[in-house]
């Protein structure tokens, strides 16, 4: 079921009255995206990077945030005239830039995450084909697409119970858990960092999974700075959509396709 068009117009309205001072955030898969069996897979379709292009004329910020490398993030997108936010915010692909800016305090850290993980990454995981993957300051246990699907999280979750007792901390995703520093590391931080030193009028993110609710919150963080006039929340439908997400979301959209008509919308 799409959104009147009145209704999406009318949350759409502060955003589109000044475009150059309003910033368009977008999570990658499952919005942009859409959710395939192996990541390395994944693209933005022509039909929605032809509006992100035009967004990205009309609008004053304009970036995409994603547990993704910052790297990958373009790769998958393919438009290098706005920002990334890699790896949950902890770094930051600036538009027309090659190498992401990493946080020093996260830096410091990802050596001691990584050899957790290549240590914990045991043969039972091997064999129920999870797969790990390097985000520096960050270490993912992806198992999405396995044939043992309840084997595979059994193991992961032995494999988080370790990471808390060794003083890490774990964030659970769509089919990964993520074993991350005991410093805070999420898509709010990353967007309040982003946006803290810009005024803006208004601003819109855009996500489907439970780290966006963290994005929602740093919106809710700059608009109680004073940094930012008007915060609109948007959630994705999917067939797994936390429910704590639509709780937290101002409004829903059907999928990569209503991404793809909220975008046309605000152009």
């Amino acid at each position: 079921m799409s959104l009147p068009s009145a209704t999406l117009e009318e949350h759409l309205r502060p955003l589109k009255a000044d475009p150059r001072r309003s910033a368009i955030l977008l999570d990658i898969d499952g919005v942009l995206a859409p959710i395939v069996e192996h990541p390395d897979d994944a693209h933005v379709p022509e039909s929605t990077r032809r509006p992100l292009i035009e967004i990205a004329k009309r609008y004053g910020v304009v970036a995409c945030v994603s547990g993704r490398r910052a790297s990958d993030a373009r790769r998958v997108v393919a438009l290098g005239s706005i920002a990334y936010l890699g790896s949950h915010g902890s770094e930051i692909l600036r538009p027309g830039t090659i190498a992401p800016e990493i946080d020093r305090e996260l830096q410091a850290w990802s050596r001691r995450v990584q050899n957790f993980a290549r240590d914990a990454f045991n043969e039972d995981l091997r064999r129920l084909r999870v797969r790990l993957e390097d985000k520096e300051a960050i270490a993912a246990l992806h198992w999405r697409g396995v044939p043992d699907d309840e084997g595979a999280y059994a193991a992961v979750e032995r494999v988080a119970r370790a990471a808390e007792d060794a003083g890490y901390t774990v964030h659970w995703g769509k089919k990964v858990l993520e074993i991350r520093p005991p410093v805070r590391i999420d898509k709010g931080a990353g967007i309040v960092g982003l946006l803290k030193s810009t005024d803006l009028a208004a601003a819109l993110y855009v996500g489907d999974d439970m780290t966006d609710i963290d994005a929602f919150r740093g919106l809710s963080e700059l608009v109680e700075l004073g940094r930012l006039g008007h915060a609109l929340r948007v959630g994705v439908h999917s067939d797994d959509v936390p429910p704590a997400l639509a709780q937290a979301a101002d409004l829903m959209v059907d999928g990569p396709a209503g991404v793809r008509e909220l975008l046309q919308a605000l152009l």
